[in-house]
């Protein structure tokens, strides 16, 4: 990609979005989480801090889901048959995904805690 204009590496990265997008059902699962995280903000009208916090978060984890499927597909391509070394690459890059999606729901209870919990009354502050 060196040497390419900015617009053809956007081009670039945004086709293999779309194919992640069609390959990964748990890519759509977690657009689908982004879009609660996102109105839970909205609805308790979080402060900015809130808003970065979530931002960097699901970053986290769809950066991690994308690099999972990039790695998986190399891996698949370059070598088809059950191998050992091949196995350990792909459980290691999902327990990646699994990590960052681990964290992300210790900040989504941190969130529910300092945010909804009293939006809803049910905790004072």
């Amino acid at each position: 990609m060196k040497g390419h204009h900015f617009l053809d590496r956007l081009a670039y990265a945004w086709a293999g979005l779309r194919t992640a997008w069609r390959m990964e059902k748990s890519l759509r699962t977690h657009a689908l989480a982004t879009v609660g995280v996102l109105g839970l903000l909205l609805l308790t009208r979080a402060p900015g801090l809130w808003w970065a916090v979530m931002a960097l978060t699901v970053g986290l984890v769809v950066a991690t889901e994308l690099l999972n499927t990039a790695l998986e597909a190399l891996c698949d391509h370059l070598h088809p048959q059950r191998h050992e070394a091949i196995k350990l690459t792909k459980d290691v890059a999902a327990a990646a995904v699994l990590v960052s999606s681990l964290a992300a729901l210790i900040v989504g209870l941190a969130f529910v805690a300092d945010q909804v919990l009293p939006w809803l009354g049910w905790i004072r502050r």
